[in-house]
């Protein structure tokens, strides 16, 4: 008989948020917290039976005590089984929550690299799984011999699908499709990727329920369904929790930066962080910090990149015996010494000022 689950992954409790100002970095870090909530009540109002989290629940191999107390009341007051594979942010050691923490009987760690399970024939299931005993891990399934128990089988593991030299747990399709399990939680990438299938097994990464930067943009969740033997109905599931998107602005024949951006900014972004990124040939006023003054209340946060071109020659009197051109001569050679886009970004800058100190501010402003 089918069972119903929830497949959570690296919801990286107690991340630092460095990007954010201290006030900022606290609220993230107890939205987290308000988050694995969530995913808890959902797990009630779905009726799961089995909570599958592979790995990097937490940032580290600690956890604040606040999140300590989470863990154990929240866990605890579920009536499904859950079960935990220790990733290479979260790995067992003695100092983790894992080892310290007393867990209610319904909590269910894997605490060896060796692959093991948690059978329960009373209620048609069983439960595989091996966790990270440090930062890195070997191949944990490979060579395992498949071992059926009867009813649905799980598994539960965090690592690398694909990458043969990663040092996170590699694991193959191969290896997926002969361990004759229903279902594999995969933890470690963190964008959803849809349900797979390798052989007769049902395989995924649910991604994690909530983005930390800008590499992790997009709607995050969890995955919600049932598995049974050999069949499987799930389901990608948003827990609404903040997003980190990217907004491109292209500022060419654009008179005001301003305007320019008020225009395309999205009506629903006031929950979110942004990362704008200007683009195109713009002589105009490019003041970043009167930007971000201009639409701050409309964003979470939002964050700058200066990446546009000014539209004429910006060496062209770079060969004039003047200051003007002593100046231009003297930006241009770091220019090229420059080893990164950044470098040359700055320089680029710098000499927007010049011309601008040079000229009265009547063509270059900043």
């Amino acid at each position: 008989m089918p069972i119903k689950i929830m497949h959570a992954a690296d919801f990286h409790l107690d991340s630092p948020f460095d990007s954010l100002s201290d006030e900022k970095a606290r609220e993230r870090r107890r939205e987290q917290r308000e988050l694995f909530m969530s995913a808890a009540e959902l797990c009630e109002r779905e009726g799961v039976q089995a909570v599958l989290l592979p790995g990097d629940l937490l940032d580290s191999e600690r956890s604040g005590f606040e999140t300590s107390e989470l863990l154990l009341e929240v866990l605890g007051r579920l009536r499904a089984e859950v079960f935990i594979a220790p990733g290479n942010h979260d790995f067992i050691s003695p100092l983790s929550p894992y080892s310290a923490l007393k867990f209610s009987e319904n909590v269910h760690i894997f605490n060896t690299s060796e692959i093991t399970k948690f059978s329960f024939p009373e209620k048609g299931f069983a439960v595989w799984g091996a966790g990270f005993a440090s930062s890195t891990s070997p191949a944990l399934l490979a060579g395992f011999k498949p071992r059926r128990e009867e009813g649905v089988n799980l598994m539960v593991l965090h690592g690398d699908l694909n990458m043969p030299k990663s040092p996170y747990n590699p694991i193959t399709e191969a290896e997926i499709a002969s361990s004759e399990m229903d279902y594999i939680a995969l933890g470690h990438v963190h964008s959803f990727s849809g349900i797979r299938r390798a052989g007769s097994t049902f395989y995924a990464y649910s991604g994690c329920p909530e983005g930390r930067g800008f590499d992790e943009t997009g709607e995050k969740g969890v995955i919600v369904g049932t598995v049974g033997e050999g069949e499987c109905e799930l389901r990608f599931v948003s827990l609404g929790g903040r997003r980190y998107e990217t907004l491109c602005l292209d500022l060419t024949e654009k008179k005001d930066a301003v305007s320019a951006l008020l225009e395309i900014l999205p009506r629903d972004s006031g929950r979110d962080i942004y990362k704008i990124i200007l683009q195109g040939e713009f002589d105009g006023d490019l003041d970043l910090e009167r930007l971000r003054e201009a639409v701050s209340e409309r964003f979470y946060a939002v964050s700058f990149r200066d990446s546009t071109r000014i539209k004429r020659d910006i060496w062209a009197q770079a060969g004039d015996d003047t200051l003007k051109g002593i100046f231009l001569r003297l930006l241009r050679q770091k220019y090229e010494a420059a080893r990164t886009d950044e470098e040359r970004g700055k320089i680029v800058l710098a000499v927007r000022y010049g011309l601008a100190a040079l000229e009265n501010g009547e063509e270059y402003r900043t």
